[in-house]
């Protein structure tokens, strides 16, 4: 670890500013196919872990649906420091871990997904229209988890992911692609949240 990398864990740790609990990354079915991808992967696991994460969201957004299988496959492979679990787009199991994986199609598909799964209870009788509200809405979502930090690599943008989830989220976006992203970006997204004051929609 270097110099400057030691400075920014010194910071964040003798700061009086709360570090994020529960953390996003949103990466790309082409960031997955670059050299040392997953491993960039478990070193981020391990950094989320080291400043005090207890729940982290990874959201990874395919074009292909004929590499879901083999995207799964690797990222289960994944030597992840808590329990993992990996869902496909067309996973119905709902999955409870500290360490989330949603391969997916994108947020207006899980939207779109989840309100016509509560339209078809409504249809077999089995949920009256006026109990369908925000809690109703997040049961059916791919994971219902709601960061307070979302990194995204590569581009300033969401790349229509986490729409519903991320709307109270803070955003943090680094021109460094996927493959070459180091500690000191993910200790820099950490610094950046602590120097915010959080306003959840107000």
């Amino acid at each position: 670890m270097g110099l400057y990398d030691r400075y920014l864990a010194l910071r964040l740790r003798y700061s009086d500013a709360d570090l994020p609990e529960t953390v996003a990354v949103i990466v790309t079915e082409r960031d997955l196919l670059e050299a040392g991808a997953y491993r960039t992967l478990e070193r981020f696991f391990d950094w989320a872990v080291e400043f005090g994460v207890t729940q982290i969201a990874v959201y990874v957004s395919v074009l292909d649906t004929e590499v879901v299988d083999t995207i799964r496959t690797e990222l289960r492979n994944v030597d992840a420091p808590r329990e993992l679990a990996v869902r496909g787009p067309d996973d119905d199991e709902q999955a409870d871990a500290p360490v989330l994986v949603s391969i997916g199609l994108g947020g207006k598909h899980e939207f779109a997904t989840a309100v016509r799964g509560l339209a078809e209870d409504v249809d077999a009788g089995e949920l009256a229209p006026e109990d369908i509200d925000e809690a109703a809405i997040e049961r059916e979502l791919v994971f219902p988890v709601q960061p307070d930090l979302v990194v995204k690599t590569g581009a300033e943008r969401l790349s229509d992911f986490m729409i519903w989830q991320s709307v109270y989220s803070e955003l943090y976006f680094t021109d460094v692609n996927w493959r070459d992203f180091r500690r000191r970006d993910y200790l820099r997204a950490l610094r950046d949240y602590q120097n915010r004051q959080r306003r959840f929609g107000r």
